[in-house]
């Protein structure tokens, strides 16, 4: 993750909320909209910042919904530019069946995929334009509408 930061343009307050968000600490600059698992949200996070380097991020908001194998959502960036927001989803059984992995009884071997490759299980990643809270609009290449999450 270090490398990651190094390399980021995100605000040095942010990087450092980054660290202690993923060492269990509570952050001003992440707000968690619902319920998400820290261990998913802190993926995103370093998905956010290994994807978009470029951007001067100051503060996120992240909704998603949880499942087993996935995390799918929006992350809102806020930066000295105005907002963007992304459209994501990490999932460990996808990642499991593009590397060909079966667990003993066939399945794809999504406990070794999130082991190996943590937080880069990204089956999507797009930008999405915001058109109000909790809403995301697309108007780039096919991103699904994502309206009224819960978790």
């Amino acid at each position: 993750m270090e490398s990651i930061l190094l390399h980021s343009s995100a605000t040095e307050t942010f990087k450092r909320d980054v660290l202690r968000f993923a060492s269990g600490g509570d952050v001003a600059s992440v707000e968690i909209v619902g319920y998400a698992p820290r261990v998913k949200v802190e993926r995103v996070l370093i998905q956010l910042l290994n994807a978009e380097p470029a951007l001067q991020i100051q503060r996120v908001r992240v909704r998603g919904v949880s499942g087993c194998s996935d995390f799918t959502g929006e992350i809102v960036v806020e930066t000295p530019q105005g907002e963007q927001a992304f459209a994501f989803t990490w999932c460990c059984r996808w990642r499991a069946e593009q590397e060909g992995w079966r667990d003993y009884f066939g399945f794809p071997d999504q406990i070794r995929a999130a082991r190996e490759f943590g937080w880069d299980c990204f089956e999507q990643w797009r930008p999405v334009v915001a058109t109000s809270v909790g809403a995301m609009d697309t108007r780039t290449q096919g991103t699904p509408r994502l309206q009224g999450l819960t978790a």
